[in-house]
Formats: C-alpha cells, structure tokens, sequence
C-alpha cells in the first residue's frame, strides 16, 4: 500500500516548521530598535527572548551580551515565550518520533491511529508557539525602549509565526489519519460464505475417499438367509461347523447369539 498523501504532506511540513521554530527562537532578533537618540545613527539594538545585541551597519561590528537597563526581560510577554517556545520545541521532537512509527513508509501498511495522535500532538506544539509570537507582537510597541527610537519586528519573530503555521498545517494533514480509522471501524462485516456452510450441492458427486464409510462398507446378510445356508449345509452333511463360525463373524454380537440359538435349537 502507497503512503497516504495527507501523511506525507504532514511529514515534510512539520519537520520544516520545527526548524523554523527554531531558528526564531534561538537567534536575538525578535523586535529591531533603530535611530536611537545620542547613538550613532547606523546603530540597530536587536532584541531577542534570551539576548540582546548591538550592531553598527556600516562597518557590520556586532556585540551581543548587552545589558538590560530597561528591564525588557522581565516582561510578561518575553517570559511567556521563554517558557512556551522550547517546549513547543519538545512537543514537536516528540510528535515527530511518533509519526515516523505510525506512517511507517517501510512497512506496507501505516499505523492510522498512531499517526492521527501524533498529528494532535504538533497541531498542540504549533499552538503552543503561535500564542507567545501573537502576545509579542501584540505588544512588541508597549515593550521597553529607548525614547524616541524607532521598533521594527525582527526576522526572528516571523519565522517563529511561519514554523508555528507549517506545524500547525502538518499537524491537521497527519490527524487526518482518524478518519481512516473510523472508516474501518464502520465497515461492515461481511457474512460467511454461503457455499462453504450448505457444502457442495445436491447431484454432485463426491470422490470415493469422501463418501461416507457406512455407504462403502457391505449390507450385513440377513437373518433368514443366514438360516437357509446353515440349515442346508446341515442336513448335506457337510460339518455345520466351519460355516457357522464364519457366518456368525460376520453379525453383530446379539444377532449372531439368536442366530446360533435358532440353528441349535
């Protein structure tokens, strides 16, 4: 059986978002301050979840480290994303390792519900990066900076959007994958074959070693012509003896004692 399009899709988009992700949440350039006063005039801060940097464009000299005197770590915004942003990143890992065992490329058959739960798991991992990405820029204006400079929004802060939309996208593609499941569990099941319950039909003949053993083996001789042959062989003189014993082989125990009794007797 050929992989399924829509586990496909989610294959190649999540793991595109998780890099994305993070990228954004690693590299300090979350929200750019420019045109800040008494500074160099080609002088950007950089602004990130977990440092910040400054750097001159015109001769490209960059330092990182720089101290927070205005207090933009402390933010709620930038602390919510410290705590959300790795462990959307976690989610994602683990969300991955379970889609590889459900999809299983290797194997003819996928795993439906095994990949459904790890489409729900990265859709919850984008979620989980797209809400601080939202908050940020929500408040990326309100955020401590100098007075007077001018805010943009850093590349940073668009790939985490962009990573957290593939994850999310991949993440539904791959739940898509609980529909197959309930389709087989709708199914119904097919009834028994009706030829192999009624066997084989009236008229049709059946090979020897089929036949029934009590159709093959010989009718048993009756009594009163058992009778006639002893009688007869009696009276010829002919020694009664070795015909009973071979007659009265042949006959059930019971009939074979009222047979002796009515020759005797």
């Amino acid at each position: 059986m050929r992989t399924p399009a829509a586990m496909i899709v989610g294959l190649v988009l999540c793991p595109c978002g998780l890099l994305l992700t993070l990228t954004g949440t690693l590299a300090p350039n979350w929200r750019q301050v420019s045109l800040v006063p008494d500074q160099p005039i080609d002088l950007v801060l950089e602004q990130g979840i977990w440092d910040m940097c400054r750097e001159r464009q015109s001769s490209h000299d960059r330092h990182c480290g720089q101290a927070d005197e205005l207090g933009y770590f402390e933010q709620v915004p930038v602390r919510v994303a410290q705590g959300m942003m790795p462990t959307s990143l976690v989610l994602t890992l683990l969300g991955l390792v379970v889609a590889a065992l459900g999809v299983r490329c290797w194997q003819k058959e996928p795993r439906h519900l095994l990949a459904g739960v790890a489409g729900l798991v990265l859709l919850l991992s984008g979620l989980l990066s797209l809400v601080p990405a939202s908050w940020y820029t929500q408040e990326l204006w309100a955020l401590p900076a100098p007075f007077g400079s001018t805010l943009v929004v850093g590349y940073s802060l668009v790939l985490s959007y962009l990573g957290s939309c593939l994850e999310i996208l991949g993440g539904l593609a791959l739940a898509l994958s609980f529909h197959h499941c309930c389709k087989e569990r709708r199914a119904p099941k097919l009834p028994p074959s009706p030829v192999l319950e009624a066997g084989p039909s009236v008229g049709t003949s059946q090979p020897a070693c089929l036949a029934p053993r009590a159709a093959l083996a010989p009718a048993p001789p009756s009594h009163a012509l058992l009778l006639g042959h002893l009688r007869a062989g009696w009276k010829q003189d002919q020694g009664p003896g070795l015909n009973l014993c071979k007659l009265l082989k042949s006959l059930p125990c019971s009939s074979s004692h009222n047979c002796a009794k009515a020759v005797l007797g």
